[in-house]
């Protein structure tokens, strides 16, 4: 039999595999595609993870697709509703139908002289070979591996009586409700287990080895539900999306800029929900700055008032082993417990587990360069979907599809057969992800590299790369062009800058950045004057401004002003795409 050929092969039906298909059917729609799915379902993590309270840490207004409005309400969905809504719009796309479920990618080769991928797959739990052909290939398998979690070796773990869980792969039918829970961790998963457990629990015991930032943010958001009552869905959608992006950057922004002040508020935001009699600074104080990890998010404070309420607890401290009842602190406590559930974090996998080769020459994933941050240097006519670390995923994954639909595009203008990412030799590099979280240090020597400068950087900023990818130079002097049996010929590139990356977005982007310098040079000025502490909120201090002081705003508003309007704008021309 011959191997099945589609001009677009996307692995992986989660969230980003059902975006690249849809960006496909509706700007490339001479283009033919199939998804190739390892598991049964579509939704991918989040058809994955099954454990209490599972939910989204980014809001559903810019963690949601750009062309498929958010309707729900709540800010921070739970794992059911995203599953849904990732399903139903595949299903109201007809995007399903191309799915080859049970299918794992276990190589994939790259020919010159045919300008093809050869995919090799698994099917079944016998592992039935099976292989395809396309022109172009897509990875939207996620960053970390699906077959189990990371789990530390913790000394005496074969002595506990009771049972061990590891989130990631939760059974269905675990009954804790008057048991006493022991969660080992304090990221996102641990501060969400806590409050969904301890509704059941008869007591829920946080165990963290250092502190995480964690903040309390409504559960809805009024400024959508206003927008909804006056403007048609997709266009309220927009607004609010555009909104929060601006409003995720400035917060990032500022807390890089200014981590002591962050640092004090959120604690400040703490000690208000939890008393003074609590040890805030022991518990919530990490020893990085804001953002150098994720924040972690409590919708309506859910997370503090289980431990206000006194039906969960936090301990700080390092493990020393396990016990036949619990755990035993270095500190000497003993913490005892009928169920213990280490939210020790994930191990992150590029490519889903593949292996990858151009020429049958195996390509090492820690020897390339990031292109956009979308596209490995040197491996033709492939790309990745990978978010951000600082935003909602969804926000980068959006752009990567178009960008790679615009690459396709062109080709097909051109008669170009391949593109390929070409770094120049003299390349300066340095590692791809900025940040301190542990799984991606663990991963560090495993993933790609990144360049110092633009197209090789990968710019953790949404507006950046929206202007730079999506209205960017496609034959921007990196990116060569050829036809099948060539070798990697740069095709009238142009060494011109990118129409937006390195003109308007410049001038914006400065403006944006001086206008938070301003607002807190000015209102510091104000706040000495007036005898204002530090830790009154920023907005409280920015009084009396001089007439100088409101011409400075004024022109930096403008900026921003014609930020907002071309991400509202461009929202729209994505949403129109819908159908």
């Amino acid at each position: 039999m011959s191997d099945q050929h589609y001009d677009v092969l996307i692995v992986g039906a989660g969230i980003s595999g059902i975006a690249a298909a849809y960006h496909l059917q509706t700007r490339s729609p001479d283009r033919s595609y199939a998804i190739l799915e390892a598991r049964d379902a579509i939704g991918g993590t989040w058809d994955l993870f099954r454990y209490p309270g599972i939910r989204s840490d980014s809001d559903m207004y810019t963690f949601g697709f750009a062309f498929r409005p958010w309707t729900d309400g709540k800010v921070f969905a739970d794992g059911p509703a995203i599953r849904e809504y990732v399903s139903d719009t595949a299903q109201r796309n007809g995007i399903e139908e191309k799915i080859h479920f049970g299918t794992r990618v276990a190589h994939a080769n790259w020919d010159s002289e045919t300008a093809r991928w050869t995919v090799r797959t698994e099917r079944g739990e016998d592992g039935q070979r099976t292989s395809f052909t396309c022109n172009f290939l897509m990875m939207c398998s996620g960053y970390y591996r699906y077959e189990h979690g990371y789990m530390p070796d913790f000394a005496g773990m074969e002595d506990f009586s009771g049972a061990i869980i590891h989130p990631q792969l939760w059974p269905e039918d675990v009954d804790y409700a008057g048991k006493k829970v022991v969660i080992i961790g304090s990221g996102a998963t641990a501060v969400t287990l806590v409050p969904a457990m301890a509704r059941a629990a008869a007591h829920v015991t946080m165990v963290q080895r250092s502190p995480t930032y964690i903040a309390a943010r409504p559960s809805r958001d009024g400024f959508a539900d206003f927008m909804r009552k006056i403007l048609p869905e997709k266009i309220a959608y927009s607004v609010t999306r555009a909104k929060n992006v601006l409003l995720n950057i400035y917060i990032y922004q500022f807390s890089q800029s200014y981590p002591d002040l962050v640092k004090r508020e959120v604690l400040k935001a703490i000690r208000i929900r939890l008393g003074r009699d609590f040890d805030v600074k022991k518990h919530f104080s990490p020893s990085y700055n804001p953002w150098d990890q994720r924040f972690c998010l409590a919708p309506d404070g859910d997370f503090f008032d289980v431990l206000a309420d006194g039906s969960a607890s936090i301990v700080t401290d390092r493990i020393e082993r396990f016990t036949q009842t619990g755990i035993k602190l270095e500190s000497g406590e003993e913490i005892e417990a009928d169920l213990i559930i280490p939210a020790t974090g994930l191990e992150m996998q590029l490519l889903g587990g593949m292996t990858l080769s151009v020429d049958g020459a195996m390509v090492r994933a820690a020897d390339k360069v990031t292109y956009r941050g979308m596209m490995l240097s040197d491996v033709p006519n492939f790309a990745i979907a990978f978010g951000y670390t600082n935003a909602s995923w969804t926000l980068k994954i959006d752009l990567t599809c178009e960008r790679v639909c615009r690459l396709l595009n062109h080709m097909s203008a051109k008669g170009y057969e391949y593109c390929v990412p070409t770094p120049p030799a003299d390349l300066e590099t340095v590692p791809m992800l900025d940040f301190s979280s542990s799984y991606v240090q663990r991963a560090m020597a495993h993933l790609p590299q990144q360049g110092v400068k633009s197209p090789w950087r990968t710019y953790q900023n949404y507006v950046q790369d929206m202007l730079t990818i999506r209205f960017g130079k496609l034959e921007d002097g990196a990116m060569k062009f050829g036809r099948a049996g060539d070798k990697a010929q740069q095709a009238a590139a142009s060494l011109a800058h990118d129409f937006c990356g390195f003109g308007v977005f410049r001038v914006i982007s400065v403006e944006a950045q001086a206008l938070s310098r301003d607002l807190l040079d000015i209102s510091s000025n104000r706040g000495q004057c007036a005898g204002i502490t530090p830790s009154r909120p920023i907005m409280t201090r920015a009084i009396a401004l001089s007439l100088a002081d409101r011409n400075r705003i004024r022109i930096r508003l403008l900026g921003l002003a014609a930020l907002i309007l071309i991400i509202i704008g461009h929202s729209l021309t994505g949403a129109r795409h819908d159908r």
